[in-house]
């Protein structure tokens, strides 16, 4: 178990302003709800890991802005997250988009995209690389470590290539050509596995012997991404909040739910503070029955096996987090095959959005609810497009 603690504002990197926000003050298990100091815990809650029901922890802060104002600090919804101040390439602010020809073909009142893609490598997981690499510098870390082999390698690379981090990254052998041509360009060092478990194994010992730092899961079963850096998703829901855009549902790709559960939180704290008056309806879009068989019952450490091409949300783990932020906004699983996610991203592109598949998928997503009735006529759902279409490992227009 990696556990660091430090004071704000201490940093790797010569004149890097690194500033924690002061109203941090702990860390909640989102399972068994015990609170934890400040600490790197990258394997989630101690408590529940060793109960064999791994769950992810969340920031608590002593208050939250009772208005939607920008922040004056350098991340523009700083007093929302972890760090007010530290690595950034300009992320967030990514548009959001009204869809009216395709709201009146599914019969909705209004439809939204909201495009991460024009983060700047190209996805949302660059909200969570900000704050992950902002709390290495905080921590004195020298070399951040990860498992993946798409947008959070290339997001992780740059980031740390900002902050003057080394950056470690166990991928796939078959990685897709444009990212790993990424990661050499922006200098990160490529690990190489053929089995998923076994680059999650090497990120363990990188951190629990090396006292390397954790950027993404490494546990199995799964767990969320550590903390500090899926906090960052929180400032999804308030950009969609501060530009008027308070759906209904939203659709949202999910592999293992950080992006799912930051943006859980962030509506959650929204709505405690009374600046929403209603909790949207999530829905976890995933490539074959996974989250879906959990809430049907199955046991949430099982392992659910399936292919697709769907690049960015394959595997075969569910993590808590994915179960609550369903659950708890009265959302749900919709299974879209890779059918469904080629003719999504079809009709995207038709609108002028070129996007990954599972981004796509969401679209075919919402014409289930639609068929379900769970989306009716006078509805406003939201998509969220994970990242552009340019790296896909699958083409879809051959």
């Amino acid at each position: 178990m990696n556990q660091v603690s430090s004071e704000p504002g201490q940093s790797a990197a010569p004149g890097a302003a690194i500033r924690r926000n002061p109203r941090l003050i702990k860390l909640r298990c989102i399972g068994c709800a015990r609170e934890y100091p400040l600490l790197d815990l990258p394997a989630g809650c101690p408590h529940c890991a060793s109960a064999g029901t791994p769950a992810s922890l969340e920031a608590l802060y002593s208050e939250l802005p009772r208005t939607l104002t920008a922040a004056s600090s350098a991340y523009k919804w700083g007093d929302w997250l972890p760090y007010t101040h530290g690595v950034s390439l300009s992320e967030g602010d990514t548009p959001c988009l009204d869809l009216p020809r395709l709201a009146r073909e599914l019969g909705i009142r209004q439809l939204s995209a909201k495009h991460e893609g024009m983060n700047p490598t190209g996805s949302h997981k660059d909200r969570m690389s900000a704050q992950g690499v902002s709390r290495a510098l905080d921590v004195g870390a020298g070399t951040v470590v990860l498992a993946s082999s798409g947008n959070a390698a290339v997001s992780a690379a740059a980031y740390c290539a900002a902050a003057g981090l080394r950056c470690e990254i166990a991928t796939y052998r078959d990685m897709p050509a444009p990212f790993a041509r990424a990661l050499h360009h922006l200098g990160a060092q490529r690990v190489v596995f053929d089995r998923g478990f076994d680059r999650w194994d090497h990120v363990r010992q990188r951190v629990e012997r090396d006292g390397a730092f954790a950027l993404t899961n490494y546990s199995v079963p799964a767990v969320g991404s550590p903390v500090f850096g899926v906090e960052g998703y929180r400032a999804v829901a308030l950009e969609c909040v501060a530009g008027g855009c308070i759906p209904d549902h939203v659709l949202v790709p999910t592999a293992r739910g950080d992006l799912l559960w930051g943006l859980y939180s962030g509506l959650r704290d929204l709505l405690q503070a009374g600046l929403i008056k209603h909790m949207p309806r999530l829905w976890a879009v995933e490539p074959f029955p996974r989250l879906s068989r959990v809430l049907d019952g199955a046991p949430l450490q099982s392992e659910f096996p399936g292919q697709t091409v769907q690049f960015s949300i394959g595997g075969s783990t569910v993590t808590l987090q994915q179960k609550l932020a369903v659950q708890q906004s009265g959302g749900g699983a919709i299974v879209v095959n890779d059918a469904g996610a080629i003719e999504g991203t079809s009709k995207l592109a038709a609108q002028g959005l070129w996007v990954e598949l599972c981004a796509g998928a969401c679209l075919s997503a919402l014409a289930r609810l639609r068929e379900q009735g769970e989306a009716g006529p006078s509805h406003h759902a939201l998509l969220l497009l994970t990242a552009k279409g340019d790296r896909d490992a699958f083409d879809p227009f051959p």
